[in-house]
């Protein structure tokens, strides 16, 4: 396994698999009760493909299989830039949808380098690929200066906590994004 920085090219397999982290329920709601799955997929697709986006291919990472399969992907970037880098999520919902979320809180801050998507495609899953991709992670935080790594893990997912949690993530406090209850975790960088 070798864990690289994302390509352009791989957008729509990308923007599969960050709606699969956010949940099918959760990108329904987002595009709105006239507009599927496959609509959300373009939508995203498109972030993928623009250097400006939090979803962005420069904001991603993959875990690539000996025979250069994709396993998985890791979308992080600067918390203090969430607002900016949000801006075309919310502009392009409202063209394409009709749908405002200029609203949404944000779920991280400065300070912290945001994992926002992690997913491994169901082919490589319980192989160490979600562990690697957030060591690779952590390792990013480190190399550009932040002093935590922060993620939400929906309290429903008690794998996944634990994953992060034998990692060395820690408990900051319970939120809510997309409807769902959710919990902070962060990595201390600087201990």
């Amino acid at each position: 396994m070798e864990i690289v920085p994302a390509q352009r090219a791989w957008a729509s397999w990308i923007a599969s698999r960050i709606m699969e982290a956010m949940n099918h329920e959760c990108c329904l709601n987002f595009a709105g009760p006239e507009h599927g799955l496959a609509d959300f997929h373009e939508l995203i697709t498109s972030l993928v493909e623009r250097t400006d986006s939090q979803y962005s291919f420069l904001n991603s990472i993959v875990a690539l299989s000996d025979d250069n399969e994709l396993m998985g992907v890791c979308v992080s970037y600067d918390g203090a830039a969430l607002t900016r880098l949000r801006k075309p999520f919310v502009e392009e919902s409202l063209k394409r949808f009709g749908m405002d979320h200029s609203q949404i809180p944000p779920e991280t801050q400065a300070g912290e380098l945001y994992a926002d998507s992690l997913c491994v495609d169901q082919n490589f899953r319980h192989r160490g690929v979600a562990t690697e991709l957030l060591k690779a992670t952590i390792e990013k935080g480190r190399r550009l200066k932040f002093a935590k790594v922060g993620l939400l893990v929906d309290k429903g997912n008690p794998k996944a906590e634990k994953l992060y949690r034998s990692i060395g993530f820690q408990y900051v406090n319970d939120t809510e994004w997309g409807g769902h209850p959710m919990r902070h975790l962060q990595y201390d960088l600087t201990e």
